[in-house]
């Protein structure tokens, strides 16, 4: 590499220092100066890597699938490069690979397995094309960033025509079905058994209330999620049922390990099916995405919500001997629309009610729950000061926070600091 491509390097990862001692996470900065000065970085990095680039989209789970799948390979072997940040914009790759680069250009590992938001996806492979790409879902998500699902559709379209080997792809979901018309990669499916397909509706069936009579599945699988209980899924692949305890937990997440199990078989043929499983089942959650935190004496799991589909099958989570505690916020990262709020069925907690709401839309998030009958006992917007007041008045020892964005970054700040802990019980 010449000297005119060896400075920007060190000038990037020297701001990058610098911004993480200064209290930042030096997540994007980086990447601009680096970009204005090296137009190519990024494809030059990115083509070094023997196994290529994987593409995580999707509108929900795509931070704990790309944990899952970056787990599980480097479990299997594997050097994973990723952007476990969440910086899922072209900039905060570049300065992933600013991080991860040697100061002569060279990147040490396989593969790079990126989460990528469906808009920055669509930039992203203007510069680097994908070698897989695993779509999980489309779903209404910031209506006032993406618009309808319509919308989000044609982006995951140009996402998954642009994989140039691999593409796995959501067989529930019939816009991601509908978008691999064009693709020149081969294309595997994955998806849950027909007796639990009306636990996983499509925006399309949320909508129109068909949750008893689901679109129809019509591809071959290969891998199928059969059933699950508590924190243990049985997969189905090659005609033989693979059965193992997760540390991840949740019907949704155990639909896109689903995806995730394909994709890794693909990516490495030579695996054994009980390998991949094991690997996949050791990987622990993302941060403030069902994590459980132990925390003065109570064990607490915080779920991200953001969109109807997402909140009601956290909901299918809910058990009675917990405490539930909502946190609704409209910053940017949350989208400022939570009109969504309406289409989330809550009567899962009529009956024990929900012990505290906060955030800044915490007065909607009330009003919503008025109309569904289910109590609400305590409204504090500030997050802080509800978390105070929740831990000085309650002896139960279980909580579920269920939080939009900036809310669960919040909670888990008061909560942990800035430690990843993963499962910490």
């Amino acid at each position: 590499m010449s000297a005119k491509h060896t400075s920007p390097i060190f000038i990037g990862k020297m701001i990058r220092q610098t911004s993480r001692l200064r209290g930042g996470n030096g997540s994007a900065l980086p990447g601009l100066i680096v970009e204005k000065m090296y137009p190519q970085f990024l494809e030059d990095m990115l083509a070094q890597l023997p196994d290529g680039v994987v593409i995580v989209t999707g509108t929900n789970g795509k931070t704990t699938s790309t944990k899952v799948i970056t787990g599980a390979l480097e479990l299997l072997g594997k050097k994973v490069l990723t952007n476990p940040s969440g910086s899922n914009f072209t900039r905060g790759i570049v300065s992933t690979v600013i991080n991860n680069v040697t100061l002569g250009g060279k990147l040490k590992h396989d593969i790079a397995v990126l989460e990528l938001d469906e808009a920055y996806a669509v930039q992203f492979i203007k510069r680097v094309k994908p070698r897989y790409v695993l779509a999980l879902n489309v779903m209404r998500d910031q209506l006032d960033r993406f618009g309808e699902v319509d919308a989000t559709a044609r982006l995951i379209e140009q996402v998954i025509t642009s994989a140039t080997k691999f593409v796995v792809v959501n067989a529930d979901d019939p816009h991601l079905v509908a978008a691999t018309k064009h693709t020149k990669a081969a294309v595997f499916y994955y998806g849950v058994d027909a007796s639990l397909r009306p636990q996983f509706p499509t925006d399309d069936e949320l909508l129109a209330k068909l949750e008893k009579k689901p679109i129809k599945q019509n591809n071959e699988l290969l891998v199928k999620l059969k059933t699950y209980s508590h924190n243990t899924p049985t997969f189905l692949v090659d005609k033989k049922a693979y059965v193992e305890p997760f540390k991840i937990r949740g019907g949704y997440n155990y639909q896109n390990i689903a995806g995730a199990f394909a994709l890794i078989k693909l990516i490495i043929p030579s695996a054994d099916n009980d390998e991949i499983i094991e690997s996949l089942a050791k990987v622990k959650p993302a941060f403030g995405r069902g994590e459980i935190i132990n925390y003065d004496g109570k064990h607490i799991q915080i779920v991200l919500v953001k969109n109807p589909a997402g909140f009601r099958q956290a909901l299918n989570t809910h058990e009675e001997n917990e405490d539930v505690f909502i946190a609704i916020n409209d910053d940017y990262p949350d989208g400022r629309d939570v009109s969504w709020l309406w289409d989330v069925d809550f009567t899962a907690l009529k009956s024990h009610g929900v012990s505290m709401l906060s955030g800044t839309r915490a007065y909607d998030m009330a009003l919503r729950l008025r109309y569904e009958e289910v109590p609400a006992y305590h409204v504090i917007r500030n997050i802080s000061s509800a978390l105070d007041q929740y831990f000085s008045n309650t002896k139960q020892s279980q909580l579920k926070i269920y939080a939009t964005y900036t809310a669960m970054l919040a909670i888990r700040s008061y909560l942990v600091g800035n430690k990843d802990l993963g499962e910490s019980s």
